[in-house]
């Protein structure tokens, strides 16, 4: 990592994004990165717990959505999550994002954010997100969407796999094709040595969630196996 903080690599990395992608008609791109409010929020979260030398686990979800990261710029978060679980008061429409919620829970049964945050950070396969006819749009969801963004995705993936990994084995957010993307992309370029996977948050709280606690029972044990290697 050098001389620079895990924080300032992450920002710089977010802050220096452009959304000048050549995307398929009727797609658009999920930005929040130049609105102001979100740029604070960012710089307040990341400082208070990624201000270190000291490299981190990566968890991978899909890409933004419009309710959760696609307005906080935090992967897994909404406004309410951030006041409420770490101290960060925002200017946000205040809306709960169903799959921040569960990552939420999973934090605080971790040990809180002070300890998951220093063990893990979480990002998305897709930096930016999409809408198409006014909804989330995954980047896989279109094969021409899939195929102008694969550029970017491998790069943005490797720019921030520089910032500093504490462990080779990664975190997949869903065991579909955000998944299969990433097994794909690692056998052609052995970005990482494993991939685990957990079931997306969202699928857990839609279809499962009378079941919510064996679901978040074995987040638990993925995330332990991941952090102590």
């Amino acid at each position: 990592m050098g001389n620079t903080t895990f924080d300032k690599h992450i920002l710089d990395f977010y802050f220096q994004l452009t959304d000048d992608l050549e995307l398929p008609s009727g797609v658009e791109s999920i930005f929040p990165f130049r609105n102001t409010e979100t740029r604070r929020v960012m710089q307040l979260f990341y400082q208070k717990y990624y201000k270190d030398y000291n490299g981190r686990n990566f968890i991978f979800g899909i890409n933004p959505g419009r309710f959760g990261s696609g307005i906080t710029g935090i992967g897994f978060s909404d406004s309410i999550g951030l006041e409420k679980h770490c101290g960060i008061p925002n200017d946000f429409k205040k809306r709960a994002e169903t799959s921040a919620e569960f990552i939420f829970e999973v934090i605080n049964a971790y040990g809180g954010p002070d300890v998951f945050y220093q063990d893990f950070y979480i990002t998305a396969t897709s930096p930016i997100g999409f809408i198409k006819d006014g909804k989330n749009f995954n980047y896989y969801d279109d094969k021409t969407l899939e195929t102008s963004v694969a550029d970017f995705i491998l790069t943005t993936i490797k720019q921030q796999l520089n910032f500093g990994l504490k462990s080779r084995e990664i975190i997949c957010i869903g065991r579909g094709k955000n998944l299969k993307y990433l097994q794909s992309l690692n056998e052609k370029h052995q970005l990482f040595d494993k991939i685990h996977t957990v079931p997306h948050p969202r699928w857990v709280m839609q279809y499962k969630r009378r079941d919510k606690l064996l679901y978040l029972d074995e987040y638990l044990k993925i995330l332990h196996r991941v952090a102590v290697g």
